[in-house]
């Protein structure tokens, strides 16, 4: 890939992540000087977990508190704007559903994606509240009912494609067959498309094949 090309990206979020609300905000920095087009896909980072069997950061007792003041600190480094809402975790689900009916198609534009964030990341409010999230609708004049089945059913389609992709997590990046996840693979997404040669040498590309040495049977709980 040339730095020249337009660059297609899938942008893998849920409004429930701190990180996806700071790599959104990062993404611009970090690829500036490239051109590129992004398409912002909501997914439901419950559904990724559920697949894959685990738990999000903040149900682990520790990370939890821990995965708040880094997200805070970050904010701080980066220069992006981060109040915690009144509660976390919230039900993402109606923001999700507000976003995809925003869009013919169901990708929510980036002006879309920036209120619903800030919303989320930089009010301070209750994200659950009625009121709030009817004053988001009013403000945002989906063409679609955010409740409707059609609205619903292309949410939880969006989430089984990402994980058929490969996506685990988010906020999660792909470029091409690629996925890069997390706010610290900005950077290195940035080499990928700027075509650096490394990400073609055999220590990338059999990465996934490298031997198992032991493996932990998964933990279910009895409840």
């Amino acid at each position: 890939m040339k730095p020249t090309d337009i660059m297609h990206l899938t942008f893998y979020f849920d409004f429930i992540s701190p990180y996806a609300y700071l790599a959104f905000h990062q993404l611009p920095k970090v690829l500036e000087g490239l051109s590129y087009e992004v398409r912002y896909q909501p997914v439901l980072f419950g559904g990724l977990l559920q697949h894959h069997g685990q738990l999000g950061p903040v149900e682990v007792a520790g990370k939890r508190e821990w995965t708040y003041r880094q997200c805070l600190w970050l904010g701080r480094q980066l220069g992006i704007e981060i109040q915690m809402p009144a509660a976390h975790p919230f039900n993402p689900l109606p923001l999700m559903r507000l976003a995809i009916a925003t869009d013919a198609q169901g990708y929510p534009s980036r002006s879309v994606c920036d209120t619903l964030f800030k919303f989320a990341w930089a009010s301070g409010n209750n994200v659950s509240d009625s009121t709030h999230l009817a004053a988001l609708s009013a403000l945002l004049h989906p063409v679609r009912s955010p409740e409707s089945e059609e609205v619903k059913g292309q949410l939880r389609a969006f989430t089984e494609q990402a994980i058929a992709k490969g996506v685990f997590g988010v906020p999660a990046i792909q470029a091409g067959e690629e996925i890069f996840w997390g706010l610290d693979a900005l950077p290195m997404l940035r080499q990928y498309l700027e075509g650096d040669e490394w990400f073609k040498n055999r220590a990338w590309t059999e990465a996934g094949q490298h031997p198992i040495g032991i493996q932990r049977k998964r933990f279910q709980s009895n409840q």
